[in-house]
């Protein structure tokens, strides 16, 4: 018995060390490089890293794609503006598909995002195409298009 309590804990143990906040999280996820850099750019990594709770909608590497070339590359290169389209993809808490509303929701940037649950999930004009990816500091719910501040 004390072998297995052992062996119990010890897998506990294992189990909260592999935890991972949302950008170790969306890093290990693959399919979010761009937002990754662009987190590096805007010095968002650590906040992202804290304690939070976060919801983030992430764009995904393909979602960055439909921004033109020299456009992205102006965004990344503008921190405030940078700053600005990041944090309106983060939501303060946690939320989880199963608590998701239509309504606008208050962003860390300041602005609201309009959701809609007609056709699927919407987050302005962004299809939410995966939910509930969860961190040990909230949730990510994947989009299939950058989202701007209005």
């Amino acid at each position: 018995m004390k072998k297995l309590i052992a062996v119990t804990a010890l897998s506990f143990a294992a189990i909260a060390a592999q935890a991972k906040d949302i950008v170790d999280t969306a890093v290990a996820a693959g399919d979010f490089k761009t937002l990754a850099a662009a987190l590096q750019a805007a010095g968002l990594v650590d906040t992202l890293k804290g304690p939070g709770p976060f919801t983030v909608f992430a764009p995904t590497d393909a979602a960055f794609a439909k921004i033109p070339k020299a456009d992205l590359d102006a965004l990344l290169n503008d921190k405030a503006k940078l700053v600005a389209v990041l944090t309106y993809h983060v939501v303060p808490g946690k939320v989880m598909s199963k608590d998701v509303k239509p309504g606008m929701v208050k962003t860390v940037e300041g602005a609201d995002l309009t959701i809609t649950t007609t056709s699927g999930v919407m987050v302005d004009q962004a299809k939410v195409t995966a939910v509930d990816i969860v961190a040990d500091n909230g949730v990510i719910h994947v989009i299939d298009t950058v989202v701007l501040p209005k």
